[in-house]
């Protein structure tokens, strides 16, 4: 039987909270389980607001920050050389708290929140391209949120 791999590689590269490495993985894990993946390659970044700026204005021509933003490995040209590989996930810590205090919800869960979005996008949900893909991808999120919460 061939063993699972599964390679997840968290930087923290804010100083705005502590957060808990080793049980984001684990929930990475049991997400990519979900869909799955049993043999992934995946790295989170977690910054702060003027870097998550810049990353967005710099990819997505949008001059503000943002909560999450993905980079998938498995689009374009060379998706079939390293299809495990699914790509990146960076999230600002700043606007995640933001979020966490106006849902009045604990920073863990917006995380878990971030990463699940995020994920998503990895294996190609896109929710700006239609209204349909919004829904799926939505449902998605929901399911897999659960799962977590198990």
């Amino acid at each position: 039987m061939k063993k699972s791999a599964v390679i997840i590689r968290i930087k923290d590269n804010q100083r705005k909270q502590k957060l808990a490495t080793a049980r984001i993985k684990s929930k990475l894990r049991v997400l990519l389980t979900s869909l799955g993946l049993p043999e992934a390659e995946l790295s989170i970044l977690f910054i702060g607001d003027h870097a998550m700026r810049s990353l967005n204005r710099r990819y997505r021509g949008k001059d503000k920050a943002t909560d999450v933003l993905s980079f998938p490995m498995r689009e374009g040209a060379f998706s079939s050389v390293q299809p495990h590989i699914l790509g990146d996930i960076v999230i600002s810590i700043p606007t995640a708290l933001n979020q966490a205090k106006k849902a009045a919800s604990p920073l863990s869960r917006e995380i878990d929140r971030l990463l699940v979005h995020g994920l998503l996008h990895l294996v190609g949900h896109d929710h700006e391209q239609s209204r349909r893909g919004a829904e799926t991808m939505k449902k998605k999120e929901r399911k897999l949120l659960k799962r977590l919460r198990q």
